[in-house]
């Protein structure tokens, strides 16, 4: 018989431990406790898993996907070219703000774009700049002959 294990034996309280009337209460701030639970009850749910069996030796093979091709159009060499433009037509007239504002634009979203040549974006950026500063400078001069500002 001393080969079977013991149950273990579970003894109720000593005379010395007081039950508590009612329930017992919750912590918080009020002097009353709260009277809930501050979660509601959560369901217990067999779990499920899916995918391929981890046990399984080689039954798994990756999916090969066909390479998606990348977008060959580039946006810094066309902000360049309108940056360039923009520039020469900048050191004789003012009109040419509107391409130097679309070169400025469009250089910075080839600066934004992952597979564009950052130091074109960054010439086209600069010298786009500098055109709509002339540009701009040229527009205000203009606009200062006839005494309309001054």
């Amino acid at each position: 018989m001393s080969d079977l294990p013991r149950e273990p034996r579970v003894e109720g309280a000593s005379p010395e431990v007081e039950k508590p009337a009612g329930t017992a209460r919750l912590p918080g701030a009020r002097r009353e406790g709260y009277s809930k639970l501050p979660t509601g009850p959560v369901g217990i749910e067999p779990v499920v898993a899916s995918g391929p069996d981890p046990d399984a030796v080689g039954a798994w093979e990756p999916t090969v996907t066909a390479p998606t091709e990348q977008d060959a159009s580039r946006l810094a060499p066309w902000a360049l070219l309108a940056a360039i433009v923009a520039l020469v037509a900048s050191f004789f007239v003012g009109w040419g703000i509107p391409v130097a504002i679309v070169a400025v634009v469009a250089a910075i979203m080839a600066l934004r774009r992952p597979l564009e040549s950052r130091a074109v974006a960054i010439w086209a950026l600069v010298l786009g700049s500098i055109a709509t500063l002339y540009s701009a400078g040229w527009l205000i001069w203009a606009a200062m002959q006839p005494g309309i500002f001054g």
